[in-house]
């Protein structure tokens, strides 16, 4: 039988989540036939390595270095049998039996491109990068110095004009949950390796639009996300943060529109600056 789904996990250091992770996928994914395909991006710790003998199912793959999130999620689509993908952080649990309305409701659409759904935190609460625009010169103004509004109804970076429980067209989801078709991926070249870590998910949902496809907000359904479990604030996380928002503008503000391109590099230069300034000495 054809591989309908297959899930593709980036792991570094959070075998714990992982093991939770998986779990999640085998419970909530029984109605569809489907694999799962684990990248370690070597680990420092090598306790994932135990869940080789819990998951004989599981494809593990252990890189002989830590090549990233892009890199490392294009070789486990490489590897990957299913029509769809699902590229998913190990730090997510999924919460239901819905991932075959997901896959029927992306059928249904004669140019899918990808589909996000709702986030929330380990405390419930909402996590607005679920649903976000394309960064340009507005939005990342407000991305950058102004706070997060959830009362506007305009749209924002964060798509305020999209409901947390609608499902709506909408170009940008992150990569800790992204259901793409295999074919769509390859066709628009998967992920950016030029991009270590951070806004890689940006690209590839704009890519995929560019190229004609619809991307969709599937607020209907959730995924917990612990959030950042296994990222260190500092210096080093600023510098590939703001270095993937860089790679962005240079892609596609710096010939194309030279103005917004101006502001956006000032403004990103101004707030990693002010960023490593509050940093703890």
């Amino acid at each position: 039988m054809m591989v309908k789904i297959s899930v593709v996990i980036v792991h570094y250091n959070v075998a714990d989540l992982l093991r939770n992770c998986i779990l999640s996928i085998n419970k909530y994914f029984a109605d569809v036939n489907f694999e799962v395909v684990v990248v370690d991006n070597l680990s420092p710790n090598d306790d994932w390595k135990n869940l080789i003998q819990e998951f004989p199912q599981v494809n593990f793959i252990a890189s002989q270095k830590n090549h990233g999130f892009s890199i490392a999620n294009n070789i486990g689509v490489e590897h990957a049998k299913g029509e769809y993908v699902l590229i998913l952080n190990p730090d997510t649990e999924i919460e239901g039996f819905y991932i075959k309305e997901l896959l029927d409701f992306a059928d249904s659409k004669p140019k899918f491109g990808c589909l996000g759904v709702r986030m929330h935190d380990k405390q419930g609460v909402f996590l607005p990068e679920s649903k976000r625009s394309v960064p340009d010169m507005r939005n990342s103004f407000e991305k950058l110095f102004t706070p997060f509004s959830k009362n506007s109804k305009t749209k924002s970076y964060y798509r305020n004009d999209i409901g947390e429980f609608d499902i709506a067209e909408c170009e940008v989801f992150t990569g800790a949950f992204l259901i793409v078709k295999k074919a769509v991926y390859q066709e628009v070249g998967g992920f950016d390796e030029a991009y270590f870590m951070y806004g890689e998910d940006i690209d590839l949902c704009y890519t995929i639009a560019q190229h004609g496809y619809q991307n969709f907000y599937y607020g209907k359904y959730s995924i917990l996300h612990y959030k950042g479990e296994s990222t260190m604030k500092d210096e080093v996380y600023l510098q590939r943060f703001y270095g993937a928002m860089q790679i962005f503008i240079e892609k596609y503000y710096k010939k194309q529109k030279p103005l917004q391109y101006f502001v956006l590099n000032l403004g990103l230069k101004l707030r990693h600056s002010y960023a490593k300034s509050q940093l703890p000495r």
